[in-house]
């Protein structure tokens, strides 16, 4: 069993896995299910308020997850998949805890074949939070992971600059990572 598979296996049975990004180390779960969730919350010491982004593989994954407008089809079309964490209206499909009670998702499309492949063999969403216990650093290679997991999938070293966070429902960045200056310059062109 390759580790693609091996990971979907974990993932199936609400394991956590550590996975590789372009940015750094995740933390993946079955994103539809709580108690897998839950564990993500548990395994990081994050507290329920804190919401927690999902990963998907495609744009069809996207839109099931998420409520997507013209502009943001612009944003995805232009920045995903890539170092971005789109903020966006969450569907019902997912369970509350993830959005930290306020109705909004934030979805990561990585630009990493393995992070892609797997995803896409689970053909669900996954938890994209980092693989490092709240407020520490996120981890670049696999020896920096600090929180208990399932099973890893080893991509070697990872960039580390973590990933541009927008909110397309006010088109505003709330944390600035890769690529945020290219962000910043196209929220511009959708003002209204």
């Amino acid at each position: 069993m390759n580790s693609i598979d091996m990971a979907v296996k974990v993932l199936s049975r609400d394991g956590l896995i550590v996975y590789p990004t372009e940015t750094v180390y995740g933390l993946g779960a079955d994103a539809l299910s709580e108690d897998a969730v839950m564990r993500v919350y548990e395994a990081k010491n994050r507290p329920l308020g804190k919401p927690v982004s999902v990963a998907v593989s495609d744009m069809e994954m996207l839109c099931a997850v998420a409520v997507v407008d013209e502009a943001a089809r612009a944003f995805i079309d232009r920045f995903l998949p890539g170092p971005v964490t789109v903020v966006l209206p969450a569907k019902s499909c997912l369970p509350e805890v993830l959005t930290g009670g306020t109705g909004l998702i934030g979805i990561r499309w990585p630009e990493n074949e393995i992070a892609i492949a797997i995803i896409a063999r689970f053909d669900t969403p996954i938890t994209a939070t980092s693989a490092n216990m709240s407020d520490d650093i996120p981890p670049v290679r696999p020896e920096e992971v600090s929180v208990p997991y399932d099973y890893l999938v080893d991509g070697g070293e990872l960039p580390g600059t973590p990933s541009t966070v927008v909110d397309l429902t006010t088109r505003r960045i709330l944390r600035k990572g890769a690529e945020w200056e290219a962000v910043e310059a196209f929220l511009e062109t959708l003002q209204p």
